[in-house]
């Protein structure tokens, strides 16, 4: 069946050939996955499919954008991630040992729009990790190509940002964005409240969050 309104979603670890131990990198990648997958409504949740790689699908650029926020913020220090979303239909074109296999254009947006990403970082804006890539016969209920430069730049203040965060900043964050109170975030962190709250500040991550809600108030 033709899914016509979708978010294709590729991710894998940045240079994962150069991690220490690639199996336990897995795994916890796996582990801050099943987080977002848990928080944010899904067409297909994010899972793994070959290698370093893993594969979802959203039924809107907000709840992509949302799942993709989590997840880097999510994963722990000494692994980092890379993103490539495209609008577009998707359909299924037979089973294999992992499941389904699909295809189709929100596919081929989100190979390319995740080898624009690493392209970009090389080149001019290393913190770069997402890049997003628009139907490019969108309907009256997607986003546009006017609406794609507006959200790549978007990405590209939003993953500068979590470059330049401290681990413990990225789990504050990642805290307030799950719904918890910043008593308890303060409480896990062995921290005042107040602390909790300059961090938010500081750091960048109270942006972050405002930002994402603005964003998606008009992308959903």
């Amino acid at each position: 069946m033709v899914q016509p309104e979708v978010i294709a979603v590729i991710l894998d670890l940045v240079n994962s050939r150069q991690l220490a131990n690639r199996r336990l990198a897995q795994f916890e990648t796996e582990r801050s996955i099943e987080i977002v997958n848990s928080h944010v409504a899904a067409v297909q949740p994010l899972a793994p499919t070959v290698g370093d790689e893993f594969q979802g699908v959203y039924g809107s650029v907000g709840d992509a954008l949302h799942a993709t926020l989590l997840v880097r913020l999510a994963i722990p220090a000494g692994i980092d991630c890379r993103f490539g979303l495209g609008g577009g239909p998707v359909w299924p074109i037979g089973d294999g040992a992992a499941g389904e296999i699909q295809d189709g254009p929100g596919w081929w947006r989100a190979r390319e729009a995740i080898d624009q990403a690493h392209k970009r970082a090389d080149v001019r804006t290393p913190t770069l990790r997402t890049w997003y890539l628009a139907d490019r016969d969108p309907g009256p209920e997607r986003p546009g190509l006017a609406e794609q430069s507006l959200i790549n730049s978007y990405l590209l203040a939003r993953d500068h940002l979590i470059g330049g965060m401290s681990d413990r900043a990225r789990r504050i964050t990642l805290g307030v964005m799950l719904g918890r109170s910043q008593a308890q975030i303060a409480e896990d962190e062995g921290i005042t409240q107040s602390a909790v709250s300059q961090s938010l500040k500081k750091s960048g991550g109270a942006v972050l969050v405002a930002g994402l809600h603005e964003l998606t108030i008009g992308t959903e």
